[in-house]
This record gives C-alpha cells, sequence and structure tokens, in this order.
C-alpha cells in the first residue's frame, strides 16, 4: 500500500523521544526530558502581543506563498546587517519553520544522483532529506580532536564533478561548535576553487551563542562574493522561543527563492499571517528578550558543563552556541547494567531512560557514534537532578 520512498523514511529520533517522554510522564514517571531543542521559556512578549492583536484584527487568512511584506523586508534588514552584505525583500522567502525551509531548498535545487556534503555530527534530518530526493548525502566525519567541525582539506578531498551542495551548520546541533573566521576564511578557499558547489547555511542558532557578540561568525563574513552561491535558512523558533509558531525563512538569490516560493505554494501554501505578523515584533523589538535569553543560556551551560565533568565515567564538549552538551559516553560502552552489555550510545540511552527516566539522543543519530546529545535548555534544578540521575546509573555499571 505505502510507496517505497515513503518506507524508507524513519521517524525524527528526537521528536520520537520527545513522546516516548511524554507518554512515560502521563503514566505516572517524573520524566525529565533534555531530548528536544525547544527553549523552556515563553515566546517573547512583545510576539505574543503581536499575534493577539493580529487576530483581533482579523488577520487570519491565507497570505501570499513567500511571506508577507513587513516580514521579508525585516528579515532583509535583519540579515543584512548579520551577514555583513545587502539583501532585500525579493531575497527571504517565509515557511512553515525553518525545517520546511531546507527541504524546500533542498527541493529546489537538488537534482537525483547530486552529492551533497555534510561534516558529521550533523542534524538528524540533513541526511534523510537529501536521500527523499533521491540525492546521495558524502558524510565527512568530525571527530573531537578537531572540535567535531570540518576542516578544509576535508571539504577539498570530499567535492567531486557531481558535487552540488555543502550543508554547514554553525553553532551546531548537536555539539554547539562554532566556526570561527579563521576557519571560514580557510572553507572559503577551497569553495572558491569550485564554482558549481552551492552552500546552505543553517543559521537557526547564529543568536543563541555565549561571547559577547550578538550572531556567531559567518561565511559571508569573510567571503562576501560567495553570496550568490548561498541560501542561508534561519527562524523563529529557538531565538525567540516559537518552535511551535512555525515561522522559518531562507535568504539566496532571486531565483532560488523564486523556486522556493513556488514550491511552497503548491505544498504548504503558507505560513500562519498572525504568526508572520507575531515574528516581525520579535525581529524588530524583541533585542532585550534576547538578551536575557542568551545570559540564562549561558548560566544553564555553565552550570550543567560543570555537573557532567563531575561524573568520571563521562565528559561534555564545552559549546560556543545553542544549547546542547555533547557528551561522551564512550567509557560506559562494553560496561554492563543489571547484566545487560552496553553496546553503544543507543544502550546507554535507552538504558539510562528506563532506569532513571532521563531523556538523552544517541550520537549515532546525529552521525557519530560514542556520543549522547543532552538540552540544557530547562530549568537550573532539573538539570540537577537529571545529573543526578545520570550519577546513579553510571554508579550501576559494571
Amino acid at each position: 500500500m505505502l510507496s517505497k520512498k515513503i518506507q524508507s523514511i524513519k521517524p525524527s529520533a528526537t521528536l520520537t523521544l520527545a513522546a516516548k517522554s511524554k507518554e512515560l510522564a502521563a503514566q505516572g514517571h517524573d520524566v525529565i526530558s533534555l531530548a528536544v531543542g525547544e527553549p523552556d521559556w515563553d515566546t517573547f512578549q512583545v510576539a505574543k502581543r503581536e499575534a493577539i492583536k493580529a487576530i483581533e484584527d482579523g488577520f487570519t487568512k491565507y497570505v501570499p506563498s513567500n511571506g508577507i511584506e513587513d516580514l521579508r523586508k525585516a528579515i532583509a534588514e535583519s540579515a543584512s546587517k548579520e551577514y555583513r552584505v545587502s539583501y532585500m525583500a525579493n531575497q527571504v522567502t517565509v515557511t512553515i519553520g525553518g525545517k520546511f525551509a531546507i527541504f524546500s531548498a533542498l527541493q529546489s535545487v537538488l537534482d537525483p544522483g547530486d552529492e551533497v556534503i555534510i561534516p558529521a555530527p550533523y542534524w538528524v534530518s540533513y541526511p534523510t532529506m537529501v536521500e527523499m530526493l533521491d540525492a546521495k548525502p558524502i558524510i565527512i566525519p568530525c571527530e573531537e580532536k578537531q572540535k567535531f567541525k570540518m576542516t578544509a582539506t576535508q571539504l577539498e578531498s570530499a567535492i567531486t564533478q557531481g558535487t552540488k551542495l555543502l550543508i554547514i551548520n554553525s553553532p551546531s546541533n548537536p555539539t554547539g561548535a562554532v566556526y570561527s573566521a579563521e576557519e571560514y576564511k580557510d572553507l572559503a578557499q577551497v569553495l572558491l576553487k569550485h564554482p558549481q558547489v552551492l552552500i546552505l547555511s543553517d543559521d537557526i542558532y547564529n543568536r543563541l551563542i555565549f561571547n559577547n557578540e550578538e550572531v556567531s561568525p559567518h561565511l559571508l563574513h569573510v567571503a562576501p562574493e560567495l553570496k550568490d552561491r548561498m541560501i542561508n535558512i534561519n527562524g523563529a523558533a529557538k531565538s525567540f522561543s516559537m518552535t511551535g509558531w512555525r515561522v522559518g525563512w531562507a535568504l539566496a538569490q532571486p531565483q532560488i527563492i523564486s523556486a522556493m516560493s513556488n514550491y511552497q505554494s503548491q505544498t504548504v501554501s503558507c505560513a500562519s499571517g498572525f504568526s508572520q505578523k507575531a515574528v516581525v515584533k520579535a525581529i524588530i523589538e524583541g533585542g532585550a528578550e534576547l538578551k536575557m535569553a542568551r545570559l540564562k543560556l549561558k548560566e544553564r551551560k555553565n552550570l550543567a558543563l560543570t555537573e557532567i565533568n563531575k561524573l568520571t565515567a563521562i565528559s561534555s564538549f564545552d559549546p560556543d552556541g545553542a544549547f546542547y552538551l555533547w557528551v561522551n559516553v564512550k567509557k560506559t560502552i562494553g560496561k554492563t547494567f543489571q547484566g545487560k552489555k552496553i553496546a553503544n550510545a543507543t544502550d546507554f540511552s535507552r538504558m539510562l531512560l528506563e532506569d532513571q527516566k532521563v531523556v538523552g539522543v544517541p550520537g549515532i543519530e546525529f552521525g557519530l557514534e560514542g556520543y549522547v546529545r543532552l538540552s540544557f535548555a530547562i530549568e537550573a534544578s532539573r538539570m540537577k537532578e537529571a545529573v543526578d540521575r545520570i550519577g546513579k546509573f553510571l554508579g550501576q555499571l559494571s
């Protein structure tokens, strides 16, 4: 009954784990979920008030498939400052979340057989999206010794005549690693030698960084001449805590933007109009609340990192952005829990959930074995409780 393509698609690991944690909580268990990439604080007040006003004003009908003009202008103006190159509203398309913006972009530029370079660890959906279009993911493993970031040498070695696209995500989901300006310069030198390669930059966490800057470094900061080859993806979900509002966007050359908008018009139609109105306000007036969110995240990161690294059997990479700890659990592999051997990080995560009701995402879902991703976008007290439970679990291993 089902198509071969749809049968080949596995469900999102993070959403599956989120559903499992909610199921356990409904059964009365005290579950601490560190699995979902979602801030626990509320949507910014300026955005909520604007959405209510829009609904009361009757702004509840269809809007243009590429987004309302006010939002596209606000995105273009904000992006021009963040990327340090000029963008106009006709170089922006808005759609139902950053996830669909990525898929729409891939749909618009990939043909069957095209090769797409994806550094690992990667966000769980990149390879699956590429495979859904009958293109070929080319995975570049990036180890801890290189801070989970792709080198210029690795990029050069991966590019072939069939390479169509590079996907880069900084700050990274799952590691929180951020490419520096110098690292981008090295990558840019390679990309400038291969003009057939497009670049999709997933910037969804670019405002959630832990230094004193407002946005993370970007490839366009060091190589603005790559602008016409770039598709920059962003959205309201992470920065403004608007995951459920489903508003994401892309910035690219008009030809690509037009193709994406056409695709959206035939599939999802448009993002909610009143959600888009709310995002306009968040972009223009949400700076103070965003600053507070960054400070809160940095405090939570420091606490979570300190607590995790007190546990001798595991250790965490120190993230520069986003809201995840990328935890090395390799020392536990081969040990046993209640007579059962831990063969990999998936076993570790499953046994931790069953024993201590703490939910983490195994690293293999992100393309690298031996790690578990834990979100620290939760209250400090719950994070400490989660780490205490992880400690109790580790204490039972032999």
